[in-house]
């Protein structure tokens, strides 16, 4: 399993977690409604998942309401990458094993 860095981007007109890949970082905006930019975040990491186990851990220090928000979402997040790729070991979806 490859273990990713996940951090909290807060701004006065934002507040954002970011999931950091290899070479880039996808955003999912927590204080905007877009269901689209979620949809395209999941979709880059299902690519990312034919490759390897991917699971992401929140280095953030600290700990307001964004912060507990976040290591919820990414702990429901990281038992689905899991679910996930293990599903798609049974349908011969990797493309590279770990």
């Amino acid at each position: 399993m490859e273990l990713k860095k996940a951090t909290i981007r807060r701004e006065d007109a934002k507040t954002s977690l970011i999931l950091h890949l290899n070479d880039r970082d996808l955003e999912i905006v927590l204080t905007d409604d877009n269901p689209n930019n979620v949809k395209s975040a999941f979709n880059v990491l299902l690519q990312e998942l034919k490759t390897s186990k991917i699971c992401f851990e929140l280095e953030d220090n600290k700990s307001d309401l964004y912060y507990h928000i976040c290591k919820e979402y990414l702990d429901q997040l990281n038992m689905e990458l899991t679910s996930v790729h293990a599903e798609m070991l049974d349908y011969g979806l990797i493309t590279e094993e770990e």
